[in-house]
């Protein structure tokens, strides 16, 4: 048998061919695509209100650099979890509606992990407030 060449197979995504300042622009885009369809989910929206008020306040409730990203932080991370909460939770959505074991673990861990980001967060920001007038 003859070595054949091998054929090259063409990429399943296009997108991954993208290299240097097109796929930054392109990322960012998919990027704020996701922001766009995390809004349509009420407990994001719930946090990203929440953080156009908290953010800004941590910079007044902050007492120096550290406390400030601390308490900007936190309420950052919870968004961030909630992100990827929502983002297990259509992909598990996407195999199928009928009801299987590991897609209940699989959403009640996130949901597990958003609960966590939740405690954290309010534990940073309860310390903070006591901190600062105790």
């Amino acid at each position: 048998m003859q070595n054949q060449p091998q054929q090259e197979t063409p990429e399943v995504n296009p997108q991954k061919s993208r290299t240097g300042l097109n796929r930054i622009l392109h990322a960012g885009g998919y990027s704020i695509e996701g922001l766009r369809a995390g809004w349509h989910e009420p407990a994001f929206r719930q946090e990203a209100i929440l953080a156009i008020f908290l953010v800004p306040l941590s910079f007044w409730l902050g007492q120096n650099w550290l406390e400030t990203a601390l308490l900007a932080g936190s309420v950052l991370m919870v968004m961030i979890v909630e992100l990827l909460n929502t983002s297990v939770e259509s992909a598990i959505d996407r195999i199928g509606p009928e009801w299987h074991d590991l897609s209940k673990r699989a959403k009640d861990m996130g949901s597990a992990a958003v609960l966590l980001s939740l405690l954290f967060c309010a534990g940073v920001w309860i310390s903070a407030i006591f901190h600062r007038w105790a």
